[in-house]
């Protein structure tokens, strides 16, 4: 007997790989998604239902007919640009959809909850590496609209019983080992994609967002984690809540970082070939150093990365990008 999981945005990249993990463990991952960033094809593991979380009769709908034992929350935007030049678009779709959300979970009894966060809630730490007590001070509109759900989430599970865990990850990364489920993102912002793309002659040159950060080498540094790491942690974090876990904040990470001219090094080297390249302006709202102290998740979840060392990572997203191409 199968049990049914909710899965918001379960047609994006994150949410995806996560219903496959879900399947793979014995759930069945109802998705509900509005399409207007997800992907039909990426729904390949359960029911999909089409819907916008800020529409509380259709998320009500959806509750009553597939009565799930938990929700897990990914459908948000995010993009630290589009945030910082449309805020609106933020707080409408994340904070106020995921109020509509929590709201309609209660009504339909449902009280557990895993939240897909973000590292863009602490800001720029003074303190490297992060852990969960870091202080949250984000810099840009996505950070704080995903800030003000994990506080809704904290203050409502102290008085009903809803628990949650939020779980904070960095870099997300890589695409499915088995090549079912990939990125797809449109526009295609993040830079493992566009660096293989243009390495591979699937796209143009790589646009680097400034290389006069305060680091070794001027470039942003980041702790990537691979997408299958997330989505093991994501089915770890629902066993918990299962177990009948309180509500908690975890960091997804790997403790080590890697800056963009690292990371060209590491395609160049699995790939065989240069990545073609220039550096342009920051981008507005990005902090120059995130990584993850991520040992709350091993002691609470029991969960260790197997993907996330950075030729697997590489070696997967240019298989994925290869198929897409025909190449």
């Amino acid at each position: 007997m199968t049990r049914t999981v909710l899965v918001t945005g379960g047609a994006g990249y994150i949410g995806s790989h996560t219903c496959k993990a879900l399947a793979k463990a014995g759930y069945t991952p109802v998705t509900y998604d509005s399409l207007t960033r997800g992907f039909r094809d990426a729904v390949r593991y359960g029911p999909l239902v089409i819907g916008d979380i800020g529409d509380r009769a259709a998320v009500d709908a959806a509750l009553a007919e597939h009565q799930p034992i938990a929700i897990l929350h990914f459908a948000a935007m995010a993009y630290v640009g589009e945030s910082v030049a449309d805020p609106l678009l933020y707080y409408r779709n994340n904070t106020a959809g995921a109020l509509v959300l929590i709201e309609a979970a209660l009504a339909a009894g449902v009280d557990k909850l895993v939240f897909s966060s973000t590292c863009a809630t602490y800001g720029v730490p003074k303190v490297l590496p992060i852990d969960e007590e870091t202080p949250q001070v984000p810099i840009n509109p996505y950070g704080r609209s995903k800030r003000m759900v994990e506080q809704m989430l904290q203050d409502v599970g102290a008085v009903t019983p809803l628990r949650s865990v939020a779980l904070r990850y960095f870099n997300a990364s890589g695409t499915d080992p088995e090549g079912e489920i990939g990125e797809n993102h449109d526009p295609e912002t993040h830079l493992l994609p566009l660096a293989i793309n243009a390495a591979l002659g699937l796209g143009p040159a790589l646009q680097v967002n400034g290389n006069d950060y305060p680091t070794p080498d001027g470039t942003c540094i980041r702790d990537y984690i691979h997408v299958t790491d997330l989505a093991d942690a994501h089915v770890r974090a629902l066993g918990y809540l299962e177990q009948g876990g309180a509500t908690t904040q975890i960091n997804l990470g790997t403790g080590a970082g890697f800056s963009i001219r690292e990371i060209l090094t590491a395609i160049e080297s699995v790939l065989g070939v240069p990545v073609p390249h220039q550096f342009g302006p920051r981008r507005p709202g990005d902090p120059p150093s995130l990584v993850a102290l991520a040992e709350k998740a091993k002691d609470v979840l029991g969960w260790i990365p197997k993907h996330s060392d950075i030729e697997t990572i590489v070696r997967t997203a240019a298989a994925w990008a290869r198929r897409q191409h025909n190449r």
